[in-house]
């Protein structure tokens, strides 16, 4: 086990050197720092003074990848490359281009995402892997084919309207719970209630569908005819035997979005005014902050390697056969 794991996080190196280098060429080879500059300064006519003055205070006036004019070891680490992107391999982010620490911002900003992140994950997972047990235990009645029809109507929908129209029915008609906003402590509650339940009932339709799917491949094979013989309850059969059984395939699409509980909702936290990382990327990316696009790309490939980690550790949890070498 130990040395799988390590064997696993030596792949996942050339991986995020991969992701790294990749985003490097994105930001400064396609686009360079005096793109960068010119953009920032959203001048139309910006002198050149004003350009070296940007790129001098951000550390984007040297050269990217090799500076022949440094002495010895230099020539390596005083370039833009080293700076911008080896760092990162140590969580050293930098500072964003408006000169806030980026490590402190995404620190602050954590803690909303999970809040809204976390229930969203356990409750959706709860209601969904319910509701396809309800389908498969109705199987074949009009409870199944009506439950079909709206997961179908549900996938059909896009996240935009539940949003916009959760926000407009729950708190300016009914006037329940805020529009929009975030507090922090126990009085978040009351900003986060809304946006987990549009979350959870925007997830249904596919993940509830997809599960069914599931349950029905192992609702007929030998092991669950067997139980059936036994005498086993219909309900037994399903939570003790089917359930169990296609955990496998369930854990392979609930632990790779675990990235997404740590990154948070780009749409929801926008809409909602949560001041998550979800809406810190989205705020980046309107103002073209590169620094702070390229930390959270980095950060999402590194979350991802972990889920994928945590998916097949989790295997040999469910599944005594499963067995990491």
């Amino acid at each position: 086990m130990i040395a799988y794991i390590v064997r696993r996080l030596l792949y996942a190196i050339p991986i995020l050197i991969g992701v790294n280098l990749i985003t490097f060429v994105l930001f400064f080879v396609v686009n360079s720092p005096d793109d960068m500059a010119r953009m920032q300064l959203g001048a139309k006519r910006v002198t050149p003074e004003a350009i070296e003055k940007w790129k001098a205070e951000r550390g984007y006036d040297r050269p990217l990848v090799w500076n022949a004019d440094a002495p010895g070891l230099a020539k390596a680490t005083d370039t833009i490359l080293f700076d911008k992107s080896v760092r990162m391999f140590a969580f050293d982010f930098g500072r964003a281009d408006d000169g806030r620490d980026i490590a402190l911002e995404i620190r602050s900003r954590m803690g909303p995402s999970l809040a809204i992140a976390l229930p969203t994950f356990l409750l959706g997972l709860f209601v969904t892997v319910s509701f396809a047990l309800l389908l498969v235990f109705f199987r074949h009645t009009a409870l199944d084919v009506g439950g079909v029809v709206l997961c179908v109507v549900a996938m059909s929908i896009s996240g935009l309207f539940y949003i916009i129209g959760g926000q407009y029915l729950v708190s300016k008609v009914w006037n329940l719970v805020p529009i929009s906003g975030y507090a922090p402590g126990l009085d978040a509650g009351r900003f986060l209630i809304l946006p987990v339940l549009i979350s959870v009932i925007g997830g249904i339709g596919s993940s509830a569908r997809w599960y069914r799917t599931l349950f029905l491949e192992e609702i007929n094979k030998d092991y669950v005819r067997t139980a059936r013989a036994k005498g086993l309850s219909e309900l037994r059969v399903l939570f003790r035997h089917v359930l169990k059984n296609a955990m496998i395939p369930i854990l392979t699409g609930v632990v790779v979005v675990i990235p997404m509980l740590f990154m948070g909702s780009l749409l929801l936290e926008s809409f909602f005014g949560i001041p998550g990382l979800g809406s810190y990327t989205i705020d980046a990316i309107n103002a073209q902050d590169f620094a702070v696009v390229r930390s959270m790309v980095f950060i999402g490939s590194v979350l991802y390697i972990v889920g994928l980690l945590l998916t097949d550790l989790s295997y040999t949890l469910v599944d005594p056969r499963v067995r990491l070498k």
